[in-house]
């Protein structure tokens, strides 16, 4: 038996979840290089595709390795070794664009996103995905900085849709990107184009035998001994087999001598392979043996996990026996942790009769369950259940989330695919299932599937005793009335949603919180802010009793949203910092869809403190949150942004933005309701701002019958002010159409009704608007009234509303706000009045308008701030401030800034 003991090995690391998956294996102990080809692989650098086609053990990966590290300088390489689980399209997508954003971080983040919200059930359009994400590489790539993608192992993940996506891929490869695919067989793909074009360089079989030198150097590298015809013998039979080889020469050093092993094989590769291996596991002692057939299953394993699986001790002690000899092992990091074995060999251990395997495989997987579970990896170890054909313990490790942790994190991407693997026949034998998933459903916005799933509970009616029977019954209630707020059915939402909070356990915190969360928007749909605000308070004060962050801050972000509809923007803001600064204990890399929501509605409230650019930051990042969280708190920032693009003139990015929003909706199964009203009344305001009245006319008439009167929905849970928000529109569409008295009545009524229910926000806007009216006119005196009411009501600090009144009245509007009283709101406003200011002689022309926000820059210029310190405090880039300050120059026709701040002095810009 071999002395495994002395042998050298790695020193022991902790555990860690790296997967290796963009690691680029080093070459084998031992390997002779090969310049001919890769010098035969440099001529097709010019591209698009280097295609390596080989059966098992010809050196295509070590090849792709060589080749690599002779590239030229200036040449990048991103290293994707493939296995089985990548025949999804969406994984392998997701996980080409998690390589590629190591190069361009900035790439794809909207993309990535889809992809990790996609379930394997619905369909998915790969072309439209990929045609959108090569066109943003392409604007990423550099000529003088080319990229070589290496697909490894292909064959492991081929499919006939994984195949169709590639050839797209390679139909519409970007200059400076170049492919290469080493692969078993040859993908089947139509590339008879890229041949004729000369865009396509192939190596088979025959290329990638060894020469007769090639084989001769690598033999004498392991100190053969042969010689002449026993070793002219050996090469011959091998014919260029690299594999055969090296496995040859590791069972002649476990048998002793190499005239012990037998020098009558004939045959082809086939039967060399089969011998050589077989030959290679009999000859290594029992324990290695073992070892192998018990860890071959595993796709990928440490010195940790191995012990676990086999219930043993010694792992680590073979794993460093097996890296001696530079034969099995593939490593996953650079710490040498993790690892793999070379497909050839783990797929001969794994066909090999069962009789070698001492445990049966699914109790190896099940052990690997277990180990998984203990460091927190729930989703390797629900896979294992999984794989081992145990779909209870699967379901079992699923209800160890607990409907709190659901609740709080509302990442529902993860149980949704799990739920796919799940048989329904599962997802309904417990009440903890039923429950569980009923939840997730519900935070999808897939109603029918959770009131579905929800009645299934009836099934274990009645409980095994009252407490249960209450508790279950309790669950239900609340489950119908996030239901039932989501269909827009206020009544049933009350209903429901009260009587749970009555009858839920006071464990059941994460779901009396959500009942808490509803009837608080509810509320605000209502313009019952007062009753909202005490709904606020318990929530945040049961949140702080539990020592919940996630629940603190989906409080703060309820209260924010109350003090927003009270006009309250700067406390608003406030608000959602300190649910902010709660979360920032929690780890960056898990995502959560509060934060998501809180870093959305900052950007929107900035975005109403017309801060734009800030507000964009913001809004961009949070939607990259939600989206990995598949939150519906993206229509948020679709929406904002799709107004920001507007009101900038850019009318076809806003609309694209819309239908980005429509399409991720669609893809998420969410029903109209949640998101259509929303959408269709941006595009009104749009419609509108572009004179296509018919349009908006249409728009609004359909959603002003959906949600007034009698019969009238509840407005979405995102918009719940949406029908007084189309009230302002049809105001503003009464003005265009010629009734401006009918106008002024429903602009006076929604003032009026902001007055009696405590929303400032709508009185503010509904008073702007009448400003603008009443100027447009001929009625100023009114006017002047009209805004000292409106600034009045928007001391809150909301900017926003008074937009129109500073592009299209600035002098007017920046002359009252001079004669008025000081305050806060209009010394904001008076930052973003453009000033017209004129001058005698600067080549005979008038001085040019300082925009709003170039006045607030030579503001700070003359307070003595550094670019820097502007950049901070406007929230801009230190190359808009130098742009912003370049253009002042320009305008004054001076050349320093002194020069600035003494010309505006004398012109009266600035006191």
């Amino acid at each position: 038996m071999t002395d495994l003991s002395p042998l050298p090995g790695p020193a022991s690391v902790a555990v860690s979840a790296l997967d290796g998956r963009f690691f680029r294996p080093p070459l084998p102990d031992g390997y002779v290089l090969r310049p001919r080809l890769c010098e035969r692989l440099s001529a097709g650098l010019g591209g698009r595709l280097l295609l390596v086609s080989a059966p098992a053990g010809f050196g295509k990966s070590s090849l792709a390795v060589e080749f690599c590290q002779s590239l030229p300088m200036h040449w990048q390489s991103l290293w994707l070794g493939l296995s089985p689980r990548d025949n999804d399209p969406g994984r392998f997508l997701e996980r080409l664009l998690e390589g590629l954003q190591a190069y361009f971080p900035q790439l794809g983040s909207r993309a990535l996103g889809l992809l990790k919200m996609r379930q394997r059930h619905q369909p998915f359009a790969f072309e439209e995905w990929l045609d959108g994400l090569l066109d943003e590489l392409a604007l990423h790539l550099e000529p003088t900085a080319p990229l070589l993608l290496v697909l490894d192992d292909y064959h492991l993940a081929q499919g006939p849709v994984l195949d169709r996506c590639l050839q797209f891929f390679l139909n519409h490869l970007p200059d400076g990107l170049l492919v290469m695919v080493t692969s078993r067989q040859r993908p089947d793909w139509h590339l008879a184009r890229l041949r004729l074009s000369r865009q396509l360089l192939e190596l088979h079989e025959q290329d990638l035998r060894l020469t007769h030198d090639e084989a001769l150097a690598l033999l004498e590298r392991h100190s053969s001994s042969l010689r002449g015809e026993a070793l002219e013998n050996l090469i011959q039979r091998s014919e260029g087999w690299v594999a055969g080889l090296r496995f040859w020469l590791l069972a002649a050093s476990e048998a002793g001598t190499e005239s012990a092993l037998p020098q009558v094989l004939n045959g082809g590769e086939g039967l060399i392979r089969d011998y050589l291996l077989e030959e290679v596991i009999d000859c290594l002692p029992a324990e290695v043996q073992a070892f192998l057939y018990d860890t071959a299953p595993q796709e990928r394993f440490c010195s940790e996990l191995c012990d676990a699986v086999r219930e043993a001790h010694d792992s680590a002690e073979i794993l460093r026996f097996l890296l001696a000899h530079q034969v099995f092992l593939v490593p996953l990091d650079e710490q040498g942790h993790w690892y793999r074995y070379h497909h050839l060999f783990s797929d001969l251990l794994r066909n090999r009769p069962t009789v070698h395997a001492l445990v049966p495989a699914a109790t190896l997987h099940l052990r690997a369950c277990r180990w998984f579970n203990a460091q927190g990896l729930l989703d390797e170890a629900v896979e294992q259940a999984l794989r081992a054909g145990h779909l209870d313990v699967a379901a079992n490790l699923v209800q160890n989330l607990s409907e709190e942790q659901l609740l709080a994190e509302q990442n529902v991407g993860m149980l949704l695919r799990w739920k796919m693997d799940l048989p329904d026949s599962l997802l309904i034998s417990t009440p903890r299932l039923i429950v569980l998933y009923s939840w997730a459903l519900g935070l999808a916005c897939q109603l029918d599937a959770a009131e579905e799933l929800a009645s299934h509970l009836s099934r274990f009616l009645p409980a095994p005793s009252a407490t249960a029977q209450k508790s279950m019954l309790a669950q239900w209630l609340a489950l119908s009335g996030i239901i039932a707020r989501g269909r827009g059915h206020r009544d049933l939402t009350i209903q429901y949603c009260s009587e749970a909070l009555e009858s839920l356990p006071a464990k059941r915190y994460g779901q009396r919180l959500m009942c808490l969360s509803t009837l608080s928007n509810l509320a605000i749909a209502d313009g019952d802010l007062w009753r909202a605000r005490g709904l606020n308070r318990e929530s945040l004060e049961l949140a702080q009793r539990v020592g919940n962050p996630l629940f603190e801050a989906l409080a703060h972000y309820d209260r924010a949203r109350v003090l927003q509809a009270r006009g309250e923007i700067v406390r608003a803001l406030d608000e959602v910092h300190q649910g902010l600064e709660r979360l920032r204990g929690l780890s960056s890399q898990r995502l959560y869809a509060v934060r998501a929501r809180l870093t959305l509605y900052e950007g929107f409230l900035l975005a109403m403190r017309l801060q734009p650019q800030a507000a964009r930051s913001r809004l961009l990042a949070g939607l990259s949150e939600a989206r990995a969280c598949r939150d519906i708190s993206v229509l948020i920032g679709h929406c904002v942004i799709a107004r920001l693009d507007g009101q900038g003139g850019e009318f076809a990015k806003a609309f694209a933005e819309l239908a980005e929003a429509e399409r991720l909706m669609h893809i998420w199964d969410v029903p109209p309701i949640y998101y259509l009203a929303m959408i269709t009344l941006v595009k009104c305001e749009l419609w509108l701002a572009q004179g296509r009245t018919d349009l908006a006319e249409a728009w609004l008439v359909r959603l002003g019958q959906t949600y007034t009167g009698e019969r009238a929905a509840a407005p979405p849970e995102f918009h719940p002010q949406l029908p007084l928000h189309v009230e302002l529109q049809q105001a503003l569409l009464d003005v265009i159409q010629g009734q401006p008295m009918l106008a002024e009545g429903r602009l006076s009524v929604l003032h009026e009704n902001g007055q009696l229910t405590g929303r400032q926000l709508l009185s503010v806007m509904a008073l702007t608007q009448k400003v603008v009216l009443l100027l447009g006119t001929g009625r100023e005196p009114e006017a002047r009234k009209a805004l000292v009411l409106a600034l009045d009501a928007a001391s809150g600090g909301v900017l926003q509303p008074f937009d129109a009144l500073i592009r299209n009245n600035a002098d007017w509007l920046r002359g009252q706000l001079l004669l008025s009283a000081p305050g806060a709101v209009g010394q904001q406003l008076l930052e973003h009045c453009p000033v017209s200011v004129a001058r005698t002689s600067v080549e005979g022309a008038a001085v040019e308008q300082l925009s709003s926000r170039e006045l607030a820059v030579l503001r700070l210029i003359a307070q003595g701030c550094s670019n820097q310190e502007i950049s901070e405090q406007l929230f801009i880039s230190l190359h808009t401030v130098k742009t912003h300050a370049s253009h002042i120059n320009s305008k004054l026709g001076v050349e320093r800034r002194t020069q600035a701040v003494a010309r505006a002095k004398e012109l009266g810009v600035l006191g």
